[in-house]
């Protein structure tokens, strides 16, 4: 298993259910796929630097997950096609 950092803003006007199913999601997608997530913050609604589909703010979430890389391809994936997820990023951390 290999070390991820992942970072993904969900658009600010989902109403609490749909944030919080979103989020849960995400996490399940991680686990199914017998991964750990090891970490999960919510960093709060935050103010994007220019407009993302006419989206102003979004809400920000990191997760630190332990994955392999198919669980990582097919997280990525998800994300794309996700209609509430307006960016993600997807850093492999260095092992120390």
């Amino acid at each position: 298993m290999t070390n991820y950092e992942i970072m993904f803003i969900v658009k600010a006007t989902l109403d609490e259910t749909a944030l919080g199913n979103t989020t849960k999601e995400l996490q399940k997608i991680i686990t199914d796929s017998k991964g750990k997530v090891v970490e999960f913050k919510e960093m709060g609604r935050k103010k994007l630097a220019y407009p993302i589909d006419k989206e102003v703010s979004g809400f920000y979430y990191l997760m630190n997950v332990d994955a392999d890389s198919q669980t990582i391809k097919e997280f990525d994936r998800r994300l794309r096609i996700n209609e509430n997820i307006l960016r993600h990023l997807i850093l492999k951390k260095e092992s120390e």
